[in-house]
């Protein structure tokens, strides 16, 4: 079976488990050629998930100029150094996730003019490995990055702990948002994507079950 038909199966699975919300597919294609992601590309879809600021831009700035309703999400780590490649070319920020980096986004979004879509990302699991805003410094979290900065705070994003069950931390996460009137969450990843759709994630992230 080849890429595109595993696309094909993932699109399907997700819309049979979403009826109830749209939820979107983001193909995320780190470390994955152009010629390993041409036909999704071929066949329309929008979402496009990377996690290395360089590797993205180099495999993706052509491309957005020919294909404008592609949308590139920033999914990985966020180091403040490469804040104004991430602005310029991406459209979306799964990894906000402290004080210091929300600050940088702010100023290079006034400066380029432009407004990104932002998730927080948060710790459920207090894992010290893991970055992410804890729980209890949400709620401050948000009203400084929407407030004070003015961000465009859609939703929150969560990694659950390796070899748990990640329903505990997806019906975790939908409570967060709702309790801070956020609609959008993005989680749910190759192997759970369809356990976070039934826990109401509206975006999830997939690689491996497409390029395997």
């Amino acid at each position: 079976m080849n890429i595109l038909n595993h696309y094909k199966n993932i699109k399907q699975e997700v819309k049979k488990y979403s009826s109830n919300i749209p939820v979107n597919l983001i193909v995320v294609t780190k470390g994955r050629s152009l010629e390993d992601i041409r036909d999704i590309i071929n066949v329309g879809h929008v979402h496009f998930g990377e996690n290395r600021a360089q590797e993205g831009i180099s495999k993706w700035s052509n491309i957005l100029k020919l294909n404008a309703y592609i949308k590139l999400h920033f999914i990985g780590k966020l180091q403040t150094n490469k804040v104004l490649d991430v602005v310029k070319y991406f459209s979306f920020i799964h990894s906000l996730d402290n004080e210091k980096l929300a600050l940088k986004i702010s100023n290079e979004e006034k400066n380029l003019k432009k407004t990104l879509h932002h998730f927080i990302q948060v710790n459920l699991g207090e894992e010290s490995q893991k970055s992410g805003i804890l729980k209890q410094d949400l709620s401050r979290f948000i009203n400084y990055c929407k407030n004070d900065l003015k961000l465009n705070i859609i939703g929150l994003m969560c990694l659950p702990p390796i070899n748990e069950d990640s329903q505990k931390y997806f019906k975790e996460l939908r409570q967060l948002a709702y309790e801070n009137n956020l609609k959008e969450l993005s989680m749910g990843m190759s192997n759970d994507y369809i356990s976070a759709i039934q826990n109401g994630s509206t975006y999830v992230r997939v690689g491996s079950a497409i390029f395997k």
